[in-house]
């Protein structure tokens, strides 16, 4: 009965307290690849742990029958089938809003892409670029496997100088490179799957900064710092449509001030946080499969 309390706590920390305390903290901002994947790592754990918890629950309820077999008329039995039963259907809601939070996704780029398409004005020289007619000053990306689109407008062309631009291009084309889309679905996925009040904004808050600082950090080492800071001033406060990426969507002073330090090399920083990473997943996935292991073992035999 110990392993379901102990994976049970481990769920309420991961989830709670652990994420507080690493948004309050900045060295994460020093090494936002690193610090991306222990997010990843620790919303990942506490969705094991808490599968776990309900998983080994079941086991523990169920106890030692001297029979492989389901029993109706047992109460333990009955007991642990319903416990089993409330698990599968937090993992299916998992699944559901995952798939719900990629398809609404992917279907909001593709209808902005379209009208971006028919209103917009092709680039020549750029793949992908397209220039609004549009006064207010737009820059962000529509992410997609095949048909991506940086978007500009001609606000934002007036605002900009010839570096500053190559900076912001730089930037979302960072984006669509990587992928960091598909980063941020994940944590829109699982924020979504959980009720208003048990879930926090806190952990899709820091993914949306940590992939603009990556994005960031790529744009810097091919246009310099300064282009990037003065471009993020120039666009703060743009808006964006909601399935876009865009330059100055998030932490616009934090990003400037970040620019205006020497790039930031802690590879032992970077290190420590991934081994952080990986131990974080080793105890919940080992005691999810345990459970699962010895079943099969106990059939079989």
């Amino acid at each position: 009965m110990i392993t379901p309390v102990l994976l049970a706590a481990l769920a309420l920390v991961l989830t709670g307290p652990a994420p507080a305390l690493l948004a309050r903290s900045g060295w994460p901002y020093r090494i936002p690849r690193a610090a991306v994947a222990l997010w990843q790592s620790i919303a990942l754990a506490a969705v094991l742990a808490a599968l776990g918890a309900g998983i080994a629950l079941s086991y523990s309820a169920a106890g030692e029958p001297g029979h492989p077999r389901f029993d109706p008329s047992s109460p333990r039995d009955l007991l642990a089938g319903a416990i089993l039963a409330l698990t599968a259907l937090v993992g299916v809601k998992l699944l559901w809003a995952a798939g719900r939070v990629a398809v609404g996704t992917r279907a909001r780029r593709k209808r902005h892409r379209d009208l971006v398409d028919v209103l917009a004005t092709p680039d020549g020289l750029i793949p992908g670029l397209r220039v609004l007619a549009e006064e207010t000053p737009l820059a962000y990306c529509l992410p997609a496997l095949r048909g991506s689109r940086v978007v500009v407008s001609v606000g934002a062309l007036d605002r900009l100088d010839d570096s500053e631009l190559r900076a912001v291009l730089a930037h979302e084309q960072a984006h669509l490179r990587a992928r960091h889309d598909l980063v941020l679905e994940a944590f829109t996925a699982l924020h979504t799957a959980f009720p208003r009040w048990v879930r926090s904004d806190v952990a899709l808050e820091q993914a949306r900064t940590l992939v603009e600082l990556l994005a960031d950090d790529d744009a810097r080492r091919r246009n310099g710092p300064r282009p990037l800071a003065r471009a993020l001033v120039a666009l703060a406060g743009a808006p964006a449509p909601e399935a876009a990426m865009a330059a100055s969507k998030s932490a616009t002073v934090l990003r400037v001030q970040r620019l205006a330090d020497p790039e930031p090399r802690y590879p032992w920083l970077s290190a420590a946080t991934y081994a952080a990473a990986a131990a974080l997943l080793v105890v919940p996935t080992i005691t999810v499969a345990a459970p699962i292991v010895a079943a099969i073992v106990n059939a079989v035999s």
